[in-house]
């Protein structure tokens, strides 16, 4: 059995603590892991993607190609359109709905939401709108990790819930919880 899931969003978003989230559960699962390194200008608000490759047999290659991911993971609509080319043709794109306008001709926000909600197989909600709700802000992240938590399959939702709670207890318990709460609100989105 083999994951491979494009993480993409904007730098600062947290696309690096969903995969360092995802990886942590692959490797308490004893699965095989592969990243490739974050793309693009994150530093600077550009776009950033990443390969995450999860198998229960090694994995020679950290890229996925076009055309075979299971799951697009974005922080950001314009972002999951940009990253099209790499899903499989019965793979699923999960979605902020809110943009993260950056840049002077971001595109019609109407035209942009139909275009996304157009595709075959999409999970997209206010992520952000979540995360307060949850009384975490900054765990937008998070919310987007749950609404996949089900869909990512290699490894369960309750490990997932688990490796948040690893990942973050050198921030302390209230950090902990207030992610775990963000992640839980995230399942309950998606519907699971």
């Amino acid at each position: 059995m083999k994951k491979d899931i494009i993480l993409c969003g904007v730098g600062g978003q947290g696309i690096l603590s969903i995969a360092t989230v995802i990886g942590e559960a692959a490797t308490a699962a004893g699965l095989h892991l592969k990243q490739a390194e974050v793309h693009g200008m994150s530093q600077r608000g550009g776009d950033v993607e990443s390969d995450l490759r999860l198998s229960t047999e090694p994995v020679s290659s950290d890229l996925i190609a076009e055309g075979t991911a299971d799951i697009i993971l974005s922080m950001e609509p314009m972002e999951a359109l940009r990253y099209l080319r790499f899903l499989s043709p019965d793979g699923a794109v999960i979605t902020a709905s809110e943009p993260l306008v950056n840049i002077p001709d971001y595109p019609d926000m109407e035209t942009l939401l139909a275009e996304v909600r157009s595709l075959p197989d999409v999970t997209m909600c206010d992520i952000a709108a979540l995360a307060r709700e949850s009384g975490n802000p900054r765990g937008a992240n998070m919310v987007l990790l749950g609404m996949a938590a089900d869909r990512i399959g290699i490894v369960s939702p309750g490990e997932l819930r688990e490796a948040v709670a690893r990942i973050f207890a050198p921030k302390g318990e209230d950090v902990v919880l207030a992610n775990q709460a963000a992640f839980d609100l995230g399942m309950r989105a998606a519907g699971k």
